[in-house]
């Protein structure tokens, strides 16, 4: 959808642009903009499933989704790609309306491959490898951006970030709130009772001592690991009941906030991740239950609404020896919207091989985060040039048209 399009679907019967390259504050008010994101790296190769690619399959002899047709298999969006079958009734409906759409080979060039480190990088939007100013976030710069004749301190777009503590995208010139709508609770997959329940199915059996085993060495490993998963997370959100969340967000946003702020945690998943089941498939339905309950609260405001869902990092495309992944380097950016030319996988990409990975372990990144946000902030606001680049110094926006 052009541009001008989506402010026709908006009510605007003119566009204005000032002299600061961005709309009129009547019609910037009525776009609402949401950014989630999922601490911990998620699987993006469990989300977005390579199904054209038998190099996906070989590296994954225990956790790959299978091809579409089979027992578990992923949801067909493309002859290349599908989709994680827990979001079948959530995200698949959307993706068929045109309402979402898929960005693959997406991140930044940090190679930290550090969880902090990369998390305030994409935060902060700045050049990487230069001096951070922790003070200014991307997102309270495009706040300030939209409101150029306000002043920094009286702000006309509304910015809300539904978090414990501010985070680091929303500080800087711009005063931004913060209010943690829900504490959220729950890990998923197997718990403790759950495999002792299992175990004693086996009891007396000659799967009863490896199954016993299997269960021990993942208990030590994910004692080895719980301190790091946990700390990945920063205090987001759980999943587990995200949907409540979601839907009281968007009742906020409809009323009196046009820029969003929410993060999601628990995707940091070396051990046990589960394949088309178990603890991450668990995690995708309830984020899919909670994106779908979001875009049903907005109602009619979801026509003049986006949600932009990223991450740190994706994992590695092969699959570690605790049946999980480990911190990778590329991911899959997702974009809904009730305007959205959507329905498509949008952006650079290339096929997955064993030749074409990055560093020959990780998805490569393609589609620079700063470049892929410009350009869409380039449509939603009629920012130029200069604009975008005063959001994200030194980066001009790429425009997939999405809006």
């Amino acid at each position: 959808m052009l541009r001008r399009h989506l402010l026709q679907a908006l009510g605007a019967s003119t566009l204005a642009v000032g002299s600061a390259g961005v709309l009129a504050a009547p019609q910037a008010q009525d776009v609402r903009f949401l950014l989630v994101f999922l601490r911990g790296g998620y699987d993006c190769a469990s989300l977005l499933v390579p199904t054209g690619s038998s190099f996906y399959y070989e590296s994954r002899p225990n956790i790959a989704i299978a091809r579409p047709g089979q027992q578990g298999s992923a949801l067909p969006l493309t002859h290349d790609w599908g989709l994680h079958p827990a979001l079948a009734g959530s995200m698949l409906p959307l993706y068929q309306q045109g309402q979402l759409a898929f960005v693959p080979f997406a991140g930044t060039d940090d190679l930290s491959r550090s969880h902090f480190d990369t998390q305030d990088s994409m935060e902060l939007g700045q050049p990487v490898g230069g001096r951070r100013d922790y003070r200014s976030g991307f997102l309270n710069r495009l706040v300030a951006e939209l409101n150029p004749r306000a002043g920094a301190r009286s702000a006309l777009l509304q910015p809300m970030a539904f978090t414990s503590t501010l985070p680091l995208v929303l500080r800087g010139a711009v005063d931004v709130p913060n209010t943690l709508l829900s504490a959220g609770a729950g890990r998923g997959g197997v718990d403790a009772r759950q495999a002792q329940l299992i175990a004693s199915m086996y009891q007396g059996t000659a799967l009863a001592t490896p199954v016993a085993e299997g269960f021990a060495t993942r208990n030590e490993v994910a004692r080895t690991m719980q301190g790091e998963m946990e700390a990945a997370s920063r205090n987001a959100l759980s999943t587990k009941g995200f949907e409540g969340t979601a839907r009281r967000m968007a009742r906020l946003m409809q009323a009196r906030y046009q820029i969003g702020f929410v993060d999601v945690g628990g995707w940091d998943t070396h051990v046990a991740q589960g394949a088309a089941t178990g603890a991450l498939a668990n995690r995708l339905e309830e984020l899919g239950q909670g994106l779908a309950g979001f875009a049903d609260e907005m109602g009619a405001a979801w026509k003049s609404t986006v949600v932009v869902v990223v991450s740190e990092f994706g994992r590695t495309f092969r699959e570690n020896g605790n049946r999980g992944t480990d911190h990778g380097h590329g991911t899959v950016f997702w974009v809904l919207g009730g305007a959205l030319q959507g329905g498509r996988i949008a952006g650079e990409q290339q096929a997955l091989t064993a030749t074409t990975l990055f560093q020959n372990r990780d998805y490569p990144v393609l589609n620079d985060y700063r470049s892929v946000l410009g350009g869409l902030f380039a449509r939603l606001y009629g920012l130029n040039a200069a604009a975008v680049a005063r959001v994200f110094p030194g980066m001009k926006g790429t425009d997939l048209q999405l809006v």
